[in-house]
């Protein structure tokens, strides 16, 4: 159903002034226009609600018409909640991007570092290899200063007894000494 006349006007002019609109209220609901109607104050955003139960009408009471604000202007609001929004977007796509750097520079130290490490490997491999060769090299020493240390033992174990039977032989002279 589409507004005529008086009510188009009344449309118009609230799209307008949204403070219009509680006077615009107060005239439809009553009938009589605000300028005619003399006994009831003009009402404004600013004035407070009555509250019920306080007039003294004997216990009657009366509802009291709900202030709407007014409404500020929506494109306004938009632009602002448009640029806000981009400015939340702009500062998640920084954090994202520099998370990426710093992981990005992460990989690249942890590479360094492994490269390092592989480095340190290949030199340590490289030494026990030079190592072992060289104890390949000296094992035929090694087995022949282990046939001399066997061979010394055996010598000292000889002295051990040639002593023991000198000891032995001394005291048999001794004994036919003394016949």
């Amino acid at each position: 159903m589409a507004a005529t006349g008086d009510e188009a006007a009344a449309m118009d002019s609230i799209s307008r002034d949204p403070t219009a609109v509680s006077a615009g209220l107060v005239t439809a609901a009553s009938g009589v226009p605000q300028a005619e109607r003399s006994d009831d104050p003009p009402e404004t955003p600013s004035s407070a609600p009555k509250k019920p139960g306080t007039n003294s009408d004997g216990g009657v009471e009366t509802a009291e018409e709900a202030v709407e604000p007014a409404e500020p202007d929506i494109d306004e609001l938009c632009s602002d909640m448009f640029e806000k929004m981009a400015i939340f977007l702009q500062g998640e796509l920084t954090a994202t991007c520099e998370d990426y750097l710093l992981l990005e520079n992460m990989n690249k130290l942890t590479s360094l570092k492994y490269m390092e490490m592989k480095d340190i490997s290949a030199n340590i491999s490289r030494n026990l290899q030079d190592l072992n060769n060289k104890y390949a090299s000296l094992q035929p020493y090694l087995d022949q200063i282990n046939k001399i240390e066997e061979q010394v033992s055996a010598l000292e174990q000889a002295a051990y007894k040639l002593d023991a039977y000198s000891k032995k032989l001394e005291a048999r002279f001794k004994k036919l000494e003394k016949r």
